[in-house]
């Protein structure tokens, strides 16, 4: 079969990577690269690192206001649909791309098959989660990474075409984790930094960049910490410190943005980690470095078992007190498959519908009440599973499972 997968952006990269390897054993694959992320050295290390075919169309969107940037993408990929004429159409994550990628599909009745599917933070604030809700709603197979995302898709009344494949980002880490200690001992000495005595950090959710307070409030807890702070700078970020006159002081080492080798490397270096990316806080936990997330809610509420994640917002002294926290206890397990998410994925496309049936189920009250929104607490309770926001951070059933 015929398959077309949208990228745009670093960490669509790296879940393309093992996707795409799978795929082209069974299936013809072309890959459109929308330019979201517009950095092309970037881009090109990131292809070159996990050793992915040159795309077939790049699209060169670049940045602009969302809803500039998501038409733009769907007219261009629109484009490109009907010329290839698929069979399918594979999308990633949560990004315009995402959103952008499954609306051209489905509005030219190309079947939508969305990797890494179920994931909610019920923050509607934040861009990632309307672009996830509406692409797991017009996909006709939906490829979650844990137990937890599919019962979240389930609640929304999404239950056709749903399958529990593992994590793909475990996928590429195990491919890649056996070079991260040879890599570490000519990286660290570069960067003047020793295993296990630095803070690896990111930062660009406008929550936390928008604000010039906020800002302000995270990076004094950088400062006032006794390790030295790596800071691979996102270059939006960089602007809003320098608009705002923010001075960093000498123990926050800002750095260009890395390539994947260089940061998974220093993430399992690392003492802790600080992030506000979603991604981040999921490969900190699979590498079990400790990790401090500056959000109030998480979509990985996975990575939250036995405190190896917490969430504190931007509150300087919670993010100082998160960082000297004692160290987790060791997990025997976790939930995010065995590495083996994309050989089940293309498996799982050899038996493509034949007709792009829509994977909500024919249940009008769930689908009018729990359509990406927030559930009751008592609600959770009752699926084996409590709230994941900051206030809330146990999840019963996962704990179980992780716990024996």
């Amino acid at each position: 079969m015929r398959f077309v997968s949208i990228v745009g952006t670093r960490p669509q990269f790296i879940k393309l990577a093992p996707v795409s390897q799978a795929l082209r054993q069974w299936h013809t694959e072309v890959i459109i690269h929308t330019g979201q992320h517009y950095d092309d050295h970037l881009s090109h290390t990131f292809f070159q690192e996990l050793a992915l075919p040159t795309p077939d169309y790049s699209l060169n969107i670049g940045s602009a206001s969302h809803g500039v940037q998501t038409g733009r993408m769907l007219a261009a990929i629109e484009e490109v649909l009907i010329k290839e004429q698929p069979d399918g159409v594979i999308v990633f994550g949560d990004t315009n791309t995402t959103l952008a990628g499954a609306l051209a599909a489905s509005k030219l009745h190309i079947p939508v098959a969305h990797v890494e599917s179920g994931l909610r933070s019920y923050n509607r604030a934040m861009p990632e989660e309307i672009n996830r809700v509406l692409t797991d709603h017009i996909s006709s197979r939906l490829f979650c990474p844990t137990e937890n995302a599919r019962m979240q898709a389930a609640r929304e009344g999404l239950t056709q075409g749903v399958e529990v494949v593992g994590d793909v980002m475990y996928d590429v880490l195990l491919q890649l984790q056996p070079r991260l200690s040879e890599h570490a001992r000519t990286l660290l000495p570069g960067l003047r930094v020793e295993q296990d005595q630095y803070i690896i950090t990111t930062v660009h959710r406008p929550v936390n960049t928008d604000d010039p307070d906020a800002l302000r409030r995270i990076l004094q807890a950088f400062e006032r910490c006794e390790l030295p702070v790596l800071f691979p700078i996102h270059p939006r970020t960089r602007k809003m410190i320098q608009q705002y006159s923010i001075h960093c002081s000498d123990s926050i080492h800002l750095l260009d943005p890395l390539g994947l080798l260089d940061m998974l490397t220093l993430v399992q270096g690392a003492r802790r980690v600080a992030t506000d990316s979603g991604g981040l806080q999921k490969e900190a936990f699979l590498l079990a470095t400790p990790c401090v997330t500056m959000r109030e809610e998480t979509e990985w509420p996975e990575t939250l078992i036995g405190d190896w994640n917490v969430l504190v917002g931007n509150n300087s002294a919670a993010i100082l007190q998160a960082l000297h926290r004692p160290d987790p206890l060791s997990l025997r397990e976790h939930p995010f498959g065995d590495g083996k998410a994309a050989q089940k994925i293309a498996l799982s496309l050899c038996s493509w519908p034949s007709s792009a049936e829509p994977a909500l189920a024919n249940n009008p009250i769930s689908n009018s009440i729990h359509v990406g929104l927030p559930v009751h607490p008592a609600d959770l309770s009752a699926n084996g599973q409590t709230t994941h926001s900051a206030n809330g951070q146990t999840i019963n059933s996962l704990n179980r499972s992780m716990n024996g």
